[in-house]
């Protein structure tokens, strides 16, 4: 009995070697169409690590020809399946440019914005891959509004733009944060505030957004030089009025009141210093 499992294992092993060798010879020295051909085969056994190695091969001799159109897609299609997403999401796009009439469109667009979906890195990190995403999503709903992919389409856009959202607010935030140690991030975290409230539009983080907003300007305002508070002061206050409209029951409000009286006090020291000013200029 061991005999006969040590003999199926030995023919299993010529197997393979037989197998690799006969794949490196038609890689190395075959025929345009027997790479073709073996690359088809490897792909539909879901070999496709070589199956792309042998479509890379085989790619300029079939530019222009029937087969291209298959190519493209299989090329795609195993990148996705090796888990190399950015790369899958740039070719089933190419894919949809250069084939717009192919039955495998509507498929390509939908696994293009996937593709750039799966190869999306956190919300803290660079967000190219999660913008491509996006975009390309509400261009597949946009396209196909009756697909069957519809529901899922959808449920990924909006993942991505709370992905997005999330990003936005926690940059702004970090720009506040940081303000103390550069003086800068002030006015890039009222930017970074209302490039966010103007974005997302009925975003959940509306209310803590506005209130950083106001901590900004009103930091902004009482560390400016006298020269600059004035304008400052007036910024800030419109900030106040704008959280207070939104959210006239706020959790913050006592502490935006807070605020506002500090800023009221700057604003009577910036007009008696300028009084005094003008005393010393007659």
């Amino acid at each position: 009995m061991q005999k006969l499992k040590n003999l199926a294992s030995l023919f299993v092993i010529i197997l393979i070697f037989a197998s690799c060798g006969e794949y490196q010879k038609v890689l190395n020295k075959g025929t345009t169409d027997e790479q073709y051909k073996m690359a088809v085969k490897l792909y539909e056994a879901n070999k496709y690590s070589k199956a792309l190695r042998l479509f890379e091969k085989i790619t300029p001799a079939f530019r222009g020809k029937p087969q291209m159109e298959r190519i493209q897609y299989m090329v795609a299609n195993s990148n996705f399946n090796e888990g190399s997403y950015s790369l899958a999401g740039y070719y089933f796009s190419r894919f949809t440019q250069n084939y717009p009439k192919s039955s495998k469109k509507e498929e390509a667009d939908f696994l293009s914005a996937l593709s750039f979906y799966k190869a999306a890195p956190s919300f803290s990190l660079d967000a190219t891959d999660t913008d491509k995403a996006l975009t390309s999503f509400q261009s597949f709903i946009d396209q196909y509004p009756n697909s069957d992919r519809i529901e899922e389409a959808n449920k990924y856009y909006k993942e991505i733009r709370l992905l997005l959202e999330k990003k936005a607010f926690e940059i702004a935030k970090t720009y506040y944060h940081t303000s103390e140690y550069d003086s800068r991030n002030y006015k890039a975290a009222i930017v970074a505030f209302d490039n966010l409230l103007e974005d997302y539009l009925g975003t959940s983080y509306k209310e803590e957004a506005l209130y950083y907003r106001l901590k900004a300007s009103h930091d902004y305002a009482v560390k400016s030089t006298v020269r600059r508070k004035a304008e400052r002061i007036k910024m800030a206050e419109s900030a106040y009025e704008k959280l207070k409209r939104n959210f006239p029951e706020s959790k913050y409000l006592k502490e935006s009141d807070e605020m506002l009286a500090k800023l009221q006090e700057e604003k009577k020291l910036v007009t008696k210093y300028n009084n005094q000013l003008k005393l010393v200029k007659r």
